[in-house]
């Protein structure tokens, strides 16, 4: 028991650690002077990254086999075309969340971002009880409630009484930040569909999460 909660606790500050270090590198690597790359370049570096460890664990899965691991991606991959295809939703949806982060970053601070984009957290809720059948409990569904009101103060406007007068330059940054925000919640509605399908479909058979 106290070996499964160290590695509770290990699993919940590396991934808090990840969290935070991802939203700062990549507000970081937006908005500093220098020449812009492309947000696409940059997740096909992070899939083929991904791709690279997903096959290294599934090695180890197989017992650091490279023949199993070929017949396991034959398998898994090649022999079920259409579960294969089902995962291209999920993947498609992937894709679309990593490039609105990129723009929403490009447009928010770190900050504002980390607490906006917790409304992943109800739109998961939301699908996981229509999709899955999942029930909440009412302290559950009061917790996403107050992080909903919480989110909408955020983005709410505070009206600047020095500046009543809305120049063309605050013009512009306003709607910078509105595409910032839109672009949180559509990537907010996508990471929730998508990890709620994603589950769908690790529940209908013994597949390697790697895979």
């Amino acid at each position: 028991m106290t070996k499964k909660c160290n590695r509770w606790w290990i699993s919940l500050l590396v991934l808090v650690c990840q969290t935070t270090s991802l939203v700062l590198l990549l507000r970081y690597s937006r908005t500093v002077n220098s020449e812009k790359y492309l947000p696409s370049t940059a997740i096909m570096i992070a899939e083929f990254l991904k791709g690279i460890v997903c096959i290294f664990l599934v090695w180890l899965e197989t017992d650091r086999s490279i023949n199993r691991v070929v017949l396991v991606i034959n398998k898994e991959i090649y022999n079920k075309p259409y579960d294969t295809m089902k995962l291209a939703i999920p993947s498609g949806l992937y894709a679309i969340q990593n490039n609105l982060l990129f723009i929403a970053l490009s447009y928010l601070n770190a900050a504002t971002f980390q607490v906006t984009y917790q409304l992943k957290l109800l739109t998961t809720a939301l699908f996981s009880v229509f999709m899955l059948r999942k029930k909440i409990e009412k302290c559950q569904w009061f917790s996403l409630f107050m992080l909903a009101i919480g989110v909408a103060l955020v983005i709410w406007p505070i009206p600047d009484e020095s500046n009543k007068r809305l120049t063309a330059q605050n013009q512009a940054a306003w709607l910078q930040q509105m595409m910032g925000f839109c672009a949180v919640l559509v990537s907010a509605v996508t990471s929730g569909f998508a990890g709620v399908y994603f589950e769908q479909i690790l529940k209908t058979g013994p597949t390697s999460v790697w895979v």
